[in-house]
């Protein structure tokens, strides 16, 4: 009887630690002596999801827990100079070779050789550079509101709407402007009330003359003709040799939905672009339920 009763309690347990869900866990990964952190969760192929301006980690939840379920794992990274990760001095150290680097820091802390990689914002320009330069990293690519560098460029280029659309950045570049950045300005994006203290909180930790170092190192100068791509960003290959998802919400006010006009010239496998009518800049949080949908079954088709 006693034993009896001793192999169906065993029986549960291990029914239980099987079943149970690994949970979100803080983690760091080294990069040249950077220490980047992410929160990694989940069973899977790996996905690493890259942040953009102003942002964190956090901004992923809900899409994490969206692929966890769907038999992925998730390492959300901070960028550097954000919220836990650290914060080198200077604009060399936000220059893109460098930013590419993190990103495969934690692919290797995850003791893997490459990943699926998702980013918006910066994390998307980030992404797009990883698979340009480091191919061998990347498995397949999703991409959130930035467009390939041509498009970017070509509308940078010609578009004045684009051009006008743009004139943050070139604030951006100023010497100085971090001071007129505040944490709670930078979480005024932020539409959910329980939410926005844990962006204000990270932003206070962060770095606001890191932030704005991605735009001083990587983000083209001037107008027009005039524009010019910094060293940081020049890739003599601009093309992606894996699947492609690129989503763009149509009310983005910063990032022209014409920039992706031609994007399918740049991809070897197939590419998918999905248009969202009512979704602006941040469409992670604006079509939250439509963008986790649109990725997993996106990314459980190319299983």
């Amino acid at each position: 009887m006693i034993r009896t009763a001793l192999t169906a309690l065993a029986a549960l347990c291990l029914a239980t630690f099987v079943a149970a869900p690994l949970q979100a866990a803080d983690k760091y990964a080294a990069n040249d002596g950077v220490k980047i952190h992410y929160v990694a969760e989940g069973q899977g192929p790996l996905i690493v999801l890259i942040h953009g301006f102003p942002d964190y980690w956090a901004t992923w939840k809900p899409l994490m827990a969206e692929l966890n379920k769907a038999g992925y794992r998730t390492a959300a990274l901070d960028l550097r100079g954000y919220n836990l990760s650290d914060k080198p001095a200077g604009e060399a150290a936000y220059a893109m070779p460098n930013l590419i680097g993190d990103v495969a820091a934690v692919i290797a802390a995850e003791g893997q050789h490459k990943a699926i990689v998702i980013g918006h914002d910066w994390g998307a320009a980030i992404a797009w550079q990883t698979a340009f330069n480091r191919p061998d990293l990347v498995d397949k690519l999703v991409i959130m509101s930035v467009p390939h560098p041509a498009g970017m460029a070509r509308e940078l280029a010609t578009n004045a709407d684009q051009q006008k659309n743009s004139q943050y950045a070139r604030n951006f570049q100023q010497p100085g402007f971090e001071k007129n950045l505040t944490a709670e300005g930078l979480a005024g994006w932020v539409k959910d009330p329980a939410a926005k203290p844990g962006y204000v909180e990270a932003f206070r930790r962060s770095d606001f003359t890191a932030m704005l170092n991605y735009y001083r190192v990587n983000y083209p100068r001037g107008t027009g003709a005039e524009a010019q791509t910094p060293l940081s960003m020049a890739s003599a290959n601009q093309r992606v040799k894996v699947p492609t998802l690129v989503i763009h919400g149509m009310k983005d006010t910063a990032l022209n939905a014409a920039g992706h006009a031609g994007t399918w010239n740049y991809v070897d496998a197939d590419s998918t672009i999905v248009m969202l009518p009512d979704a602006a800049h941040f469409l992670q949080h604006d079509a939250p339920d439509l963008v986790n949908r649109t990725v997993r079954d996106w990314l459980n088709q190319r299983r």
